[in-house]
């Protein structure tokens, strides 16, 4: 089962809104689904909830490091409370994703994020769930770091907002240790509208010629 969840971003009212920021947008929507409430916490150097739930207490945690430290509040928490890398998820905006996707999958390096590389350093480990949430790529190489710290444009957000959303509902399964049952909802396709159904075809028209 997952006992810590992790959502990358960046500290300030500068940031709030920015594409990097979306791992704070899903934590604070969880917060509000399981009636947690974050607060700061020094000894994490993040903001913290803890919630108690059937199967045992669950953490969340939004680092307050900015991202390329998020390790540092990460491993501290989770080696104090004996949490297994695979009982980690961590919760981040994704370059390779569109706004509107998101993935769910277990391990695999940092793909060029800096919030992920720092925690597979300080983890020792790179064991832990990550819940990808697509904001796109500017196509440029040069220009990704102005763009993970812009705001989206409205519809790009509706679709992240909608992610966030559309994830949350995996949330008891995460917590109950279905997994596979968590991965297989987030990755579920909508079903393809059914096409419409064809009105009735008029009478043919009689093209015989009259009697003479």
């Amino acid at each position: 089962m997952i006992r810590l969840i992790v959502g990358l971003g960046n500290p300030g009212p500068e940031y709030e809104d920015t594409r990097h920021n979306a791992g704070f947008w899903w934590v604070d929507a969880a917060a509000r689904q399981l009636g947690g409430h974050l607060a700061f916490d020094r000894n994490y150097k993040g903001q913290v909830a803890r919630v108690n739930q059937p199967q045992g207490p669950v953490w969340l945690l939004q680092p307050m490091t900015y991202m390329n430290l998020s390790g540092q509040s990460v491993a501290p928490l989770a080696r104090f409370f004996k949490i297994e890398p695979a009982q980690i998820l961590v919760v981040h905006d994704e370059l390779d994703l569109l706004p509107g996707q998101m993935k769910l999958k277990q391990g695999g390096g940092a793909a060029g994020h800096n919030g992920l590389k720092d925690i597979l350093a300080q983890l020792g480990s790179p064991d832990f769930w990550r819940l990808r949430i697509g904001i796109g790529h500017p196509g440029v190489r040069s220009e990704v770091a102005n763009w993970v710290l812009r705001k989206p444009p409205l519809d790009d957000r509706i679709a992240i907002d909608k992610c966030v959303a559309d994830s949350l509902a995996t949330l008891p399964l995460l917590l109950a240790g279905d997994l596979a049952g968590a991965m297989h909802k987030v990755h579920a396709k909508p079903p393809r509208p059914k096409p419409p159904r064809p009105a009735d075809a008029p009478p043919p028209t009689d093209t015989t010629p009259p009697e003479r």
